[in-house]
């Protein structure tokens, strides 16, 4: 009998055939809550991630599990029960396309292995479903331009679970960058990382990941640059480091020291690890002040601080929050803070791919 992880990697490397429906924008016809329209979803992929997203969904004004897809009956059952879901609603690997006749799902959120986020992506798309999928939006460039490009030609919206860019703490410093509260940026720290633990799973595994902890973790320090100096990287160098080749094997990376350079002169030094604990930690310095964050990227609470003293933010449940807010950005195109589209996830996918030929090479990657 085949594993879940062997089927999965089945349905995630074959492409899908169905031809594209020119939907436009859906029709949501639902009934209002106080707090305006609710969006319904349907979550694929039901693994650890999904129960801590199904669990916060709970408190969501705005949102609301109507769908679930998995390989798993026994999953689909237990979860359908749990949340109140039609069996009618229930989806596997090989049939959800079928959602495109299903007027009470509005959104598939892909919550599978990183190399299955290109085909899962696409066919929610083709059939007429915005799509939220987690981070990295898929394991290179390529896949993630023709991800985007799919969205596009369907009509439908393409976000990526990056729910740092809606926590409060991160969004107060911000915006005291934005007004000029840290005066010229001139540096950047990220450490992001820990030690992995069993080395069976699918984060080890490069045809399903990608890569190793760049991909995972790494992305975290690496997105965080970009929203906390405020601006593209033009240049970046990187090293890699690896301890353990049995259980990080070749195209899985341990650690990697990267460094971004920007326009304007300011640097950053990121550290992205499966091997070390007690790593989450963002500084900012400017010519006028500086903010620090530890942890920074934890399911939290985020702490931070800056010049001004202690940074005075409500302590929320991410996944309630980035959920609500992606609600407000597909029903009533609202414009975040920080961008969470499809082309926010392709830039940090272009930047990996050349910390990666950085690290390979030796050399500084001109971006």
């Amino acid at each position: 009998m085949k594993t879940r992880r062997a089927f999965l990697q089945q349905m995630g490397m074959a492409s899908a055939s169905i031809p594209f429906l020119n939907t436009g924008l859906l029709n949501f016809n639902r009934e209002p809550g106080d707090d305006g329209p609710v969006l319904r979803v349907a979550l694929m992929g039901l693994g650890g991630y999904a129960s801590r997203v199904a669990e916060s969904i709970q408190s969501c004004k705005r949102v609301k599990i109507t769908g679930l897809i998995s390989g798993t009956p026994e999953k689909l059952q237990t979860w359908r029960k749990k949340y109140n879901v039609p069996e009618s609603s229930c989806y596997n690997y090989q049939n959800f396309d079928n959602i495109k006749s299903n007027k009470d799902i509005d959104v598939v959120y892909v919550i599978t292995p990183n190399a299955l986020h290109h085909n899962h992506t696409i066919r929610a798309a083709r059939a007429g479903k915005h799509v939220i999928c987690e981070k990295p939006l898929a394991i290179s460039a390529k896949e993630g331009k023709e991800m985007v490009e799919a969205c596009k030609k369907a009509g439908v919206k393409l976000l990526v679970g990056y729910r740092m860019h809606f926590e409060p703490t991160t969004l107060e410093v911000i915006r005291m960058r934005s007004n000029g509260e840290f005066g010229s940026i001139k540096f950047f720290q990220g450490l992001c990382g820990f030690r992995i633990g069993d080395p069976a799973q699918w984060r080890l595994n490069k045809a399903l990941a990608g890569g190793g902890s760049m991909m995972d973790i790494g992305i975290y320090a690496l997105n965080g640059s970009r929203y906390m100096v405020g601006e593209e990287p033009v240049w970046v160098t990187a090293q890699e480091t690896k301890t353990d080749p049995v259980k990080f094997k070749a195209g899985v990376d341990e650690t990697i020291q990267f460094q971004l350079g920007f326009k304007s002169g300011a640097t950053a030094s990121c550290l992205s690890t499966y091997n070390m604990n007690y790593l989450d930690k963002f500084f900012l310095n400017g010519e006028k002040g500086f903010a620090e964050m530890q942890p920074s990227i934890g399911y939290g609470p985020i702490k931070g601080r800056t010049h001004k003293g202690a940074v005075d933010a409500p302590i929320v449940v991410h996944q309630t929050v980035q959920m609500d807010e992606m609600a407000a950005i597909i029903l009533d195109g609202k414009k975040p803070v920080v961008a969470v589209d499809g082309e926010e996830g392709l830039k940090d996918l272009r930047i990996i791919e050349a910390i990666y030929q950085a690290a390979a090479s030796g050399k500084k990657i001109m971006l």
